[in-house]
């Protein structure tokens, strides 16, 4: 196995200038640089991840936590922040250590053994109790949601009290006043999951100061949950003739339920998706959609993450505005 002292000497040059080419801590020439690289590469040397980071103080490492809960929920949205964060770690030349336990003091244990170099945490709630140990990490962390009180920390995600308002104002601006949100799932909304709030307060806000008959359901991802949904949003709305659905898992099934009751979309009701726009414009019947652009925000994540590594960057709240797409099935309420 190739030493740094065997990449110095095909190099033409010191131990320490191999060093400094590896760690960055101090300037080397251009030539003298692709010498050294040229002889790393010939000799398929790879510096011990321990000794670099011991050389930088970095280990090119991120910790991203994500609740075994929500890996387990089938959210497409989740697995797609997911690969955000993986794909964007990997063009920076990091690795992505996942953690699933939201136990604070393993999350203290991770950041305070130096294992990682910033922190990505998913499935933020309102009043989510990481947050006072996070705030107090030299690390940087960077939260996928937005709590009401972030502590210091900096957030990224879709805006999402923004996308209620969208989906009660375009389905308004379609001559709807009788709607109804299905919601996250009834687990999400009584932890106070923060994107599962923050869509229902813009719904609702919206909804009541344009004068429209409103309700918000929970929905669950399989068939009868969701026909259940469609079913009580109907019973708690008088002619209602729009729906807007926010949990993709759901969508399939709502489609179904409204089919068996022969409700032709959008002819008898106009339905609006708030979810990733590939999922929403490939089911059966396409949905115009709000898109969540999960991608997106996995790895805009990773970027606030390697920009604060070295604190000279303030925290700051990223909300991607949303944006709408028409794919058909949203129209004017039956006569």
């Amino acid at each position: 196995m190739a030493t740094i002292a065997d990449v110095a000497e095909l190099a033409g040059v010191s131990s320490s200038t191999v060093s400094y080419v590896l760690s960055g801590k101090r300037p080397i020439s251009a030539a003298t640089r692709a010498r050294v690289e040229r002889a790393i590469r010939d000799l398929g040397f790879s510096p011990h991840a321990g000794a670099r980071a011991l050389a930088t103080n970095k280990t090119n490492v991120l910790g991203l936590v994500v609740p075994l809960r929500a890996l387990e929920s089938n959210s497409a949205v989740v697995m797609e922040i997911v690969t955000g964060v993986i794909t964007a770690a990997r063009e920076n030349d990091d690795d992505v250590l996942v953690l699933t336990d939201e136990d604070v003091a393993d999350i203290h244990r991770l950041a305070a053994g130096s294992r990682v170099d910033a922190l990505i945490l998913m499935d933020i709630e309102r009043q989510d109790p990481r947050l006072p140990v996070l705030a107090a990490l030299r690390q940087p962390s960077i939260l996928v949601g937005v709590p009401s009180d972030a502590q210091g920390l900096s957030c990224v995600d879709l805006d999402f009290t923004a996308a209620g308002r969208l989906a009660a104002a375009h389905l308004a601006d379609h001559g709807h006043r009788s709607i109804a949100l299905l919601g996250a799932p009834e687990s999400a909304i009584a932890r106070h999951a923060n994107y599962a709030v923050r869509i229902i307060d813009g719904f609702r806000t919206e909804a009541g100061r344009l004068g429209m008959r409103h309700t918000v359901v929970p929905s669950e991802p399989s068939y009868p949950q969701a026909a259940a949904a469609v079913a009580r949003a109907r019973t708690e709305v008088d002619d209602l003739t729009a729906i807007v659905v926010h949990n993709e898992a759901a969508m399939p099934g709502v489609l179904e339920a409204l089919a068996r009751e022969g409700l032709r979309v959008p002819d008898d009701i106009s339905v609006l998706a708030v979810s990733p726009s590939s999922l929403a414009s490939h089911l059966p019947v396409p949905l115009s959609v709000i898109d969540v652009p999960s991608v997106e925000i996995g790895r805009t994540a990773v970027s606030m993450a390697v920009e604060r590594q070295d604190g000279a960057k303030p925290v700051e709240t990223r909300l991607l505005a949303p944006v709408l797409t028409e794919h058909g099935s949203c129209g004017a309420p039956a006569a």
